[in-house]
């Protein structure tokens, strides 16, 4: 998807509601003291497999462990005084939320946050640790924006969307600034869209920079298959409400484009590529690994998108890691999903003869073949068992795909019958 020349962002008025370069030069200042400026990092590994040096931005270590409290910092304080005495409503699952809390926090607005039941226990403690009222219902966040809404319409409170509105881009946009100061030779930037205000801000900001530089700067866009609605919707020219799946990207996993941002996501933006869950698994052990980062995975599917070989850059390029939010048994299964995609672990189900010494020759076999096994359970019970059979079931550490696939030929060429049991 090639995007049409946007326009000057330092022009008045403003175009669509959009923001104007002076308008994220003012969020920058209003952020002073209140955000961190997060550091950049070098990826030695993603730069051998792009071609060209790749950094990092580690938003996954700013307040509240996302972008997010950018633009609820800046959108809160552009309240006026009536506004900021009835207080401020949101509803979320995650970052938002944070965001909205410790902003609330910091103005002496008083806040109150719709949360889904099933939110995960480090997000909750996190938003009421910032002092906001939390209330919990309903078993996705369609009940909270539903209740938030009620609540905005019944008190007076002001409602803070994640990203439909001019302030809260421009807050995300500061973002943007940091990068083009940062890394002034930079001439790609990857990062996620959820509902496209991170990076409707980020690409508006980066592009009026580069163009009063006299120069054009790539920005790239990544959505997680399972729920990506700016492909369509940018195909089709407005946007679509889309069907969306499970994905473990939760955090950008929105069913319809924000208004706004769309409309400068099509002027801005250069690509929108998808990423598969795999890849995402993948990206986010690469980062445990490799740079030491602790991303949730939302924040990791620019990541994703590079090692999926989705990204075409030439010169420095950034990608944003937003978030680093992530629950931690939720990490731990991502871990080993991320393992098994990349070869490095699998399960396996034998069918053996129930006559003795049958475990101990697959164990001759695996060891053989240079595999670990990490665990073992050895059953008589099971569907489909014959009443001669048994069943070994193995987890396995292997060093890769080819690794992977010699242990499965060594098992079978003993007569064996492996079968691999997917996460």
């Amino acid at each position: 998807m090639t995007t049409a020349p946007g326009p000057d962002l330092t022009a008045d008025p403003k175009v669509g509601g959009a923001p104007r370069l002076s308008d994220f030069a003012d969020a920058a200042a209003t952020l002073q003291g209140v955000i961190r400026r997060t550091p950049m990092d070098v990826s030695d590994h993603l730069s051998d497999l792009l071609g060209v040096p790749v950094h990092l931005k580690l938003e996954n270590l700013q307040r509240t462990g996302s972008f997010k409290i950018r633009g609820a910092t800046y959108r809160l304080s552009r309240l006026t005084a009536d506004e900021r005495a009835r207080g401020v409503v949101a509803a979320s699952a995650g970052n938002h939320a944070q965001g909205v809390a410790l902003a609330a926090k910091t103005l002496g607005i008083p806040a109150t946050i719709f949360m889904p039941l099933g939110v995960p226990v480090p997000k909750l403690l996190a938003t009421r640790g910032y002092g906001a009222d939390v209330v919990l219902e309903g078993a996705t966040v369609e009940t909270p924006l539903r209740l938030a809404a009620e609540f905005a319409e019944r008190t007076g409170a002001v409602f803070i969307h994640p990203f439909d509105h001019a302030d809260v881009i421009a807050g995300q946009g500061t973002l943007g600034l940091e990068l083009m100061e940062e890394l002034p030779d930079v001439e790609t930037v990857v990062l996620g869209i959820g509902g496209g205000g991170l990076i409707a801000g980020v690409a508006a900001a980066i592009k009026a920079t580069a163009a009063a530089q006299g120069r054009t700067v790539r920005v790239i866009g990544v959505q997680a298959e399972n729920s990506a609605a700016y492909p369509a919707s940018l195909a089709a020219g407005m946007p679509l409400d889309v069907a969306t799946r499970h994905t473990i990207a939760d955090g950008i996993a929105v069913a319809r484009p924000g208004d706004l941002p769309f409309e400068m996501i099509q002027r801005y933006v250069d690509e929108v590529v998808t990423v598969s869950e795999d890849d995402i698994a993948r990206a986010l052990l690469v980062l445990l690994e490799r740079a030491k980062q602790v991303v949730e995975p939302a924040g990791a599917v620019g990541v994703a998108a590079i090692l999926a070989g989705k990204v075409a850059a030439e010169g420095p390029t950034v990608t944003v890691l937003s978030g680093g939010n992530i629950d931690p048994l939720l990490l731990q299964r991502v871990v080993a999903h991320g393992l098994a995609a990349s070869g490095r672990y699998m399960t396996l189900q034998i069918p053996l003869p129930d006559r003795p010494g049958q475990l101990s020759r697959v164990s001759e076999l695996l060891a053989q073949a240079g595999a670990n096994v990490i665990e073992v359970l050895h059953t008589r019970h099971g569907q489909g068992i014959q009443i001669s059979e048994v069943i070994l079931q193995l987890s396995v550490e292997t060093r890769g795909q080819e690794h992977r696939a010699r242990v499965i030929e060594i098992l079978e060429q003993a007569g064996f019958a492996p079968k691999i049991v997917n996460d």
